[in-house]
C-alpha cells in the first residue's frame, strides 16, 4: 500500500478541514501498477471519510494482456492528467442526474498525483454490482443520457480530443494485430464516422458496470473514473455499457428496449439544458451510429484481447452489417 508524500498530506488535510487523516483501507490498485485508489478517515473534519486517488508512475509496468508499450505508458500518464483536468474544470457541471463524485482538491509533484474525492459511499451510494437487474440498467442509461445531454457540443479542452480508451487513434498496435481484414480495412472509416457525427458530446469513455455506484435503492447512480472522458457521440457509451452487463442473447433481445429507455431520457434532458437543440435529429443520428460505435469496440477487443468474453455472435452480426453498408 502507498503511503502519502508529506506534500499530498497537507493539501488534503488543508481542504477537508482535518487534523489527522489515516488509511481506513486499499478500494483497489490501478491499473498496471500505477497506484491506488483509498479510503482515509478524517478526524475533526465535517465529513468522517474521504477517497484519495493516489498515481505513481512505476518503474516496471505489469500490463495484464501482455501490451507493456511506451505507447501505452503515455496513454496511461495522459489519462491521469485528463481525470484530474476533469474534476477541475468540468466535474462540478454535473447534476444530481449524472451524479459524480465532488473534487476536494487535485495535486501533482513530480511523477506523482493526487485527487481527493467525495466519499461516495458516505454520501448514499455504497453499492456496487457485477450483475444488474432491468432497474438498475435503466438507471445507468439515465445516468449516461443525463451526461451526454448537459454536456451536448462542448469542447473537449484538457481532455482527450476524443474520448474512450479504445479509438482508433491510439490503438495502431491493436489493429496491426488484428486477425479480421474485412473490419481492418473499415476500422479508419468507422473511425472517420463517428468522430466525424454532427452531435458531439462529453463521453464518459470508461462506462462500464464497475464504474457506477448505486444508491441503496438502486433507482439512482453515480460514476466514477473519468481517465478517458472527452468528445465524441453518446453511442459509445451506450454499447459499450450494454455489451459490460449482458450477455450475446440479450444484447440481441433488449437492444430495442435499451435504446428506448436511453432515448427517452436524453431527448427530455436536451430540451432542458439545450431548448433550441433539435432532439429528433439527435436521436436519428445517434440510433443510426450505434452498431458503427458497437463494431468500433469490436474492432479494438479483437485486436487486444482476441479471447475476450464479449467477443460474440451478436457483435459479429452487427459488425457485418456495418462493413456491408461501407461496401467492403
Amino acid at each position: 500500500m502507498m503511503a502519502l508524500i508529506p506534500e499530498f498530506e497537507s493539501v488534503l488535510l488543508n481542504v477537508t478541514g482535518a487534523k489527522s487523516a489515516n488509511k481506513i483501507e486499499s478500494i483497489q490498485s490501478l491499473w498496471s501498477g500505477y497506484g491506488e485508489i483509498a479510503r482515509m478517515k478524517l478526524e475533526g473534519a465535517s465529513q468522517s471519510s474521504i477517497i484519495i486517488k493516489n498515481i505513481a508512475l512505476p518503474t516496471r509496468t505489469n500490463h495484464p494482456q501482455g501490451w507493456n508499450t511506451n505507447r501505452g505508458h503515455q496513454r496511461k500518464l495522459k489519462s491521469y492528467e485528463v481525470e484530474m483536468a476533469w474534476y477541475k474544470n468540468y466535474a462540478d457541471k454535473c447534476n444530481e442526474s449524472c451524479r459524480v463524485p465532488k473534487c476536494y482538491a487535485t495535486k501533482s509533484k513530480d511523477s506523482q498525483h493526487m485527487i481527493v474525492l467525495e466519499d461516495l459511499d458516505a454520501a448514499g451510494f455504497p453499492l456496487r454490482h457485477s450483475s444488474l437487474s432491468t432497474n438498475q440498467i435503466y438507471a445507468c442509461l439515465s445516468w449516461l443520457a443525463n451526461f451526454h445531454a448537459v454536456f451536448l457540443g462542448t469542447k473537449p479542452n484538457n481532455l482527450w480530443e476524443i474520448g474512450t480508451y479504445w479509438h482508433l487513434g491510439t490503438r495502431p498496435d491493436e489493429l496491426e494485430k488484428m486477425d479480421h481484414p474485412k473490419l481492418k480495412k473499415a476500422a479508419p472509416m468507422i473511425d472517420q464516422i463517428l468522430n466525424e457525427c454532427q452531435f458531439k458530446t462529453l463521453v464518459h469513455g470508461d462506462a462500464k458496470v464497475a464504474n457506477f455506484c448505486f444508491s441503496t435503492s438502486d433507482t439512482v447512480v453515480a460514476a466514477v473514473d473519468f481517465q478517458y472522458v472527452g468528445g465524441g457521440c453518446g453511442m459509445k457509451d451506450v454499447a459499450y455499457f450494454i455489451g459490460s452487463i449482458l450477455d450475446e442473447k440479450e444484447c440481441e433481445s433488449r437492444e430495442s428496449e435499451l435504446l428506448h429507455v436511453y432515448f427517452a431520457v436524453l431527448k427530455s434532458a436536451t430540451l432542458k439544458h439545450h431548448p433550441n437543440l433539435d432532439v429528433e435529429n439527435l436521436e436519428n443520428e445517434w440510433r443510426k451510429l450505434f452498431p458503427i460505435a458497437w463494431t468500433d469496440f469490436h474492432r479494438f477487443l479483437l485486436g487486444w484481447s482476441p479471447g475476450h468474453w464479449k467477443i460474440n455472435t451478436y457483435s459479429e452480426k452487427l459488425a457485418r452489417k456495418v462493413i456491408t453498408k461501407l461496401g467492403i
